[in-house]
C-alpha cells in the first residue's frame, strides 16, 4: 500500500494512491473523493459492493434456472424487474445499504428470487426477533450464535449469551402455545395452502419431525397463518389431529378450496375432517414429479406442453392440452403419464374459482416462497431442540413473515364465494360465455 502526501488550504494530508485494498480481488477507487468518508465509511461502502455483487450471483443462478420455461409467444418467462427500494442491513460496521433484484414471473407460477444473503426477514431494524430464529433453522448452534449476530447485529449482539439465548427460546415457546389456543370461532376460509416444511433442525423426541403448515386467505382477501404444528409430512394421523384441534377451537366452516402437493396424507384427513372441501393439487410439485420420469434432453420439452395445460384459459382447451401430453408420452414414459392422469381432476380444480386467484392457487408458491432457503432440507445438523423450541422457532419465523405477506388479487371476490357464487372457467356462471366464444375471446 503505497502513500502520497497532499497539499489543501494549509493542510498536508496523507491519501492513498490508486486504490485501497480491502480484500484479494476487491478494491475502490481512491482519489480526492475518499477523503473525508473516514475509514469506515470506505469499508462499509466496500461491504456494500460485495453483498450486491455476492446478490447479482444469486439471482443469476435463479435466472439460469429457469431459462428455458418460455411463453406461448416464444419469451422467457422469468426475466429481471428492476429493484426492491434500498434497505439497510446491520452488520459489524454498521448499516449498509443494499438494492436487492426482482424478478418477474410472466407465466404466472408464482416464481420469486428471495436473498439467502440478505432475506426479506432480517431488517433494517436492530432486532433479534427475526434473526435469531432464521440462524436457527439455518443451523447456527446456541455457541455460535453471539458471532453470527455480531456480524449481524454489530453492538446489539454483546450480551447475547447462551443463557440469554435460551429464555428468548422459551419466551418464543410460551407465545406459540398460547396462539395454539386460540378461538377460531366465526373464522371463515376461502383457500388454505398446505405443506410440511423440512428444517434442518432435529427434535429430541423424533428426528424425522417436520413443521406442518397451513396458511389461509380470509373473507378480506388477506393471507394469514392459520396452524403450525409438527408431525409426519405423509401421516393421516398427524394431518387429523391438527384439522380436529381447529374444529374444536371453534373453525366449523370448512375451505372452499385447498392447495397442496399429492404425497401428503392431508388429502385423506381432509376427506373425514371437511369433505366438502375442493382440492387443488399444486402445479411445481406436479411438473417436478413428472419431469423425474423423464430423461434430461426429454424435460425442457415435456415442461412446456406441462404448462400448455395450467396457462390454458379454461377448463376444455386445458383437457385438450392434457390429451395431447398424454398422447404424446403415453407410449414411451408411461409413468410420467400416470403421474399426471392421477391427479387429472385436482389438478384442474382452479377453474372452478375467480380467475384473479389463478396465480394464487394454482400452487403452494405462498408457504414455499417463505420457506424457500429451508425447505424440504433433510440432512440433519448437530442442533438438537426440545419440541417446544422446536415449534416455537418456527412459528416465531413465520410469524414474521406473516407481517410481509400481500394479500391475493380482487379480494371482493372472496366475498362472492362465500356468497355461493358458482365460478365457471374463472367467470360467475351467469357471466360465463358458450366455450367456442370463450375460445375466440
Amino acid at each position: 500500500m503505497r502513500w502520497r502526501t497532499v497539499a489543501t488550504k494549509g493542510f498536508r494530508l496523507k491519501e492513498q494512491h490508486k486504490e485501497y485494498a480491502v480484500e484479494k480481488n476487491t478494491v475502490i477507487a481512491g482519489g480526492m473523493g475518499e477523503l473525508g468518508l473516514g475509514i469506515e465509511g470506505i469499508l462499509r461502502r466496500a461491504a456494500r459492493s460485495l453483498i450486491e455483487q455476492a446478490i447479482e450471483a444469486e439471482v443469476a443462478v435463479l435466472l439460469e434456472e429457469f431459462a428455458t420455461v418460455r411463453m406461448v409467444d416464444g419469451r422467457q418467462a422469468v426475466v429481471r424487474n428492476g429493484h426492491l427500494p434500498e434497505r439497510e442491513i446491520m452488520t459489524a460496521l454498521g448499516p449498509v445499504p443494499v438494492k436487492v433484484p426482482k424478478v418477474r414471473d410472466r407465466s404466472g407460477s408464482g416464481i420469486k428470487f428471495n436473498s439467502v444473503l440478505a432475506p426479506p426477514y432480517v431488517r433494517k431494524s436492530r432486532t433479534v426477533a427475526a434473526t435469531v430464529p432464521w440462524l436457527y433453522l439455518h443451523g447456527v448452534s446456541s455457541g455460535h450464535m453471539q458471532e453470527a449476530l455480531s456480524i449481524l447485529l454489530g453492538d446489539e449482539a454483546k450480551g447475547l449469551s447462551p443463557a440469554v439465548l435460551g429464555r428468548l427460546k422459551a419466551e418464543w415457546a410460551q407465545e406459540y402455545a398460547h396462539w395454539q389456543h386460540r378461538s377460531l370461532q366465526g373464522k371463515r376460509y376461502a383457500y388454505w395452502w398446505v405443506d410440511g416444511i423440512y428444517t434442518n433442525l432435529r427434535a429430541e423426541e423424533d428426528p424425522r419431525i417436520c413443521l406442518l403448515v397451513i396458511i389461509g386467505v380470509t373473507a378480506e382477501g388477506k393471507k394469514e397463518l392459520v396452524s403450525v404444528s409438527d408431525g409426519l409430512r405423509e401421516s393421516k394421523a398427524s394431518w387429523l389431529e391438527i384439522l380436529r384441534d381447529l374444529q374444536a377451537r371453534g373453525l366449523e366452516a370448512a375451505p372452499l378450496l385447498a392447495i397442496g402437493d399429492g404425497a401428503m396424507g392431508f388429502w385423506a384427513a381432509l376427506d373425514e375432517a371437511y369433505p366438502e372441501t375442493g382440492q387443488q393439487r399444486c402445479w411445481v410439485h406436479k411438473t417436478a414429479n413428472i419431469l423425474n420420469e423423464l430423461p434430461k434432453a426429454q424435460q425442457s420439452k415435456a415442461k412446456a406442453a406441462l404448462q400448455e395445460i395450467w396457462m390454458a384459459a379454461n377448463r376444455q382447451a386445458a383437457e385438450k392440452a392434457l390429451d395431447v401430453f398424454v398422447r404424446n408420452y403415453q407410449a414411451k414414459y408411461p409413468k410420467a403419464v400416470a403421474k399426471l392422469e392421477k391427479d387429472r381432476a385436482e389438478l384442474l380444480a382452479f377453474y372452478d374459482f375467480p380467475a384473479e386467484h389463478w396465480r394464487h392457487i394454482r400452487t403452494t408458491n405462498a408457504i414455499e416462497s417463505t420457506f424457500a432457503t429451508v425447505r424440504h432440507r433433510t440432512t440433519r445438523t448437530k442442533n438438537c431442540v426440545s419440541r417446544s423450541s422446536f415449534l416455537g422457532l418456527g412459528f416465531k419465523m413465520l410469524q414474521q413473515a406473516e407481517k410481509r405477506w400481500i394479500g391475493i388479487y380482487a379480494p371482493e371476490k372472496v366475498l362472492q364465494l362465500f356468497a355461493g357464487v358458482k365460478f365457471i372457467d374463472g367467470l360467475p356462471a351467469n357471466l360465463t360465455l358458450p366455450d367456442d366464444q370463450q375460445t375466440a375471446a
